[in-house]
């Protein structure tokens, strides 16, 4: 996203400092993660969540979403997502759509587009599909449609016949990173569909790795050449 295009972002709250300088857990956090209630003064800001602030914040957020309302940090991360978009075929109700869903939030995907059923398996994605936007697709098709009107080219990830190896890939700004389930792998209309198709070099003697895996690779491979390090998006 460009700078001219890209929103701008949330003003510091009033209470960050004093939020940087508490620990991690309070004392008696035990092994949980997170906060506990709020020390001292309440602050006032709207984004924060008064119920956390008095019970703490033990969701796995960064820190600087401590205490926040959901919809202000799903707010916040809209001025800083990525340009890239995460698309899966969900024919077979598969467990890793979940864990591409929490990878696409760890990179700040666009979007995630789930083709084929409706429904699909959450367990995975430990409730970050709150904070992802989320689209389904009937078809192929359909996502076709999309993707052309909003100016992505689709690009698949599989190991098949005519693929390209990844880590020599230069992957556009903009673009759809399409997956296919776990067993198949993209459908013959999916493959169709790609403007471009890479694949994974592997070294052992499995044919494949893990679909949620090869997700996180493709989108780490983006970042790399097109994310910010170590800052914000």
């Amino acid at each position: 996203m460009s700078d001219a295009a890209r929103p701008t972002a949330s003003p510091p709250l009033d209470s960050e400092l004093a939020l940087s300088q508490m620990p991690a857990t309070t004392p008696d956090a035990g092994a949980n993660v997170g906060v506990g209630p709020w020390v001292g003064p309440v602050p006032t800001d709207p984004r924060l969540d008064p119920a956390l602030l008095a019970e703490g914040d033990r969701r796995n957020v960064a820190d600087r979403y401590r205490y926040w309302h959901l919809a202000a940090i799903v707010a916040d991360l809209d001025t800083r997502r990525h340009g890239f978009h995460v698309a899966v075929e969900n024919w077979e109700h598969d467990f890793n759509i979940g864990a591409i869903v929490r990878t696409a939030n760890a990179f700040a995907a666009a979007e995630v587009h789930i083709v084929g059923r409706r429904r699909w398996n959450r367990r995975g994605a430990m409730v970050t599909d709150r904070y992802q936007h989320i689209r389904h697709h009937p078809d192929i098709a359909d996502l076709v449609a999309w993707a052309k009107q909003a100016g992505c080219p689709i690009i698949g990830l599989d190991n098949l016949p005519g693929a390209q190896p990844l880590e020599r890939a230069q992957l556009p700004e903009r673009c759809v990173l399409l997956f296919g389930g776990e067993g198949p792998g993209l459908t013959d209309q999916a493959q169709a569909a790609c403007e471009r198709l890479y694949e994974i070099t592997q070294y052992g003697s499995t044919r494949s790795i893990n679909a949620g895996a090869a997700a996180a690779i493709a989108m780490y491979h983006w970042a790399l050449q097109h994310a910010v390090p170590g800052g914000d998006a």
